[in-house]
């Protein structure tokens, strides 16, 4: 199952520095990992904003819901999520 999920991120000012850049590091480990087993396919950042584009694969809503809860940017994160059907106008 395919999805487009779109990813807004607002870490509250005032959060400690070190535990920011702690969950950011942890947040980009978990995204390469995603990415190297096949669930996350595309990462695309949206210019301007702390945000991003995403494209994953994977077999279930829940499957979705548990890789999306489980980031660890999550608790500062408002997502979109799109469930995605393939087009009968594409190519390949």
């Amino acid at each position: 199952m395919l999805y487009c999920v779109e990813m807004d991120v607002a870490i509250p000012h005032g959060l400690d520095p070190d535990h920011v850049a702690r969950l950011k590091a942890d947040e980009k480990a978990r995204a390469q990992d995603l990415q190297r087993q096949g669930k996350w396919l595309h990462l695309w950042r949206v210019a301007g904003r702390y945000a991003n584009i995403s494209v994953f694969d994977v077999e279930s809503h829940d499957e979705l819901h548990d890789i999306l809860s489980g980031l660890p940017l999550f608790p500062f994160m408002t997502m979109r999520v799109t469930p995605l059907a393939r087009h009968p106008s594409a190519i390949g």
